[in-house]
């Protein structure tokens, strides 16, 4: 069972924190991969923490079962956490998300969704991402792209 089923079990609706992590797979052309996800909104793929795990080991093990990649490599871009990251979704749980992000080009394999999760991957170009995009995978990826140009200059 997923921890954060477990916790709910206890907890009901009340709010928890809940750990996790989302990559940025960049291809070759410096585009970023998306999933649309069945509330047809566009993601990062990634996902929450399990009993024992680090977030770098999240981080592989979720993008391996939601695209069939394997990332390696991984570079830390930034942890995001606090009262800007509560949510509150429709079955009237709420939580804090602590996230971990990160980036890398070092992928291998190829894309296999997971249907049971996703509805389609692409990859985009950061400068025309979808509009349905998630507001905290947009501010991840601006963020990228704003350390990517202070490094270039």
């Amino acid at each position: 069972m997923e921890y954060f089923k477990y916790l709910r079990q206890f907890v009901g609706h009340k709010p928890i924190i809940l750990p996790g992590s989302v990559v940025i797979i960049l291809n070759d052309q410096d585009e970023v991969l998306l999933q649309k996800r069945h509330d047809e909104n566009w993601g990062l793929p990634g996902g929450l923490m399990d009993l024992g795990e680090s977030f770098e080991a999240v981080a592989k093990r979720e993008v391996f079962e939601e695209t069939g990649l394997v990332v390696e490599n991984l570079k830390l871009l930034n942890v995001y956490s606090g009262t800007k990251y509560y949510l509150k979704i429709p079955n009237g749980d709420e939580l804090y998300s602590a996230t971990v992000v990160y980036y890398t080009k070092d992928v291998s394999g190829d894309i296999k969704i997971d249907y049971s999760e996703s509805k389609d991957m692409k990859y985009f170009m950061t400068d025309n991402l979808p509009n349905e995009l998630i507001d905290t995978d947009k501010e991840f990826i601006e963020e990228y792209v704003s350390r990517k140009s202070e490094k270039a200059s």
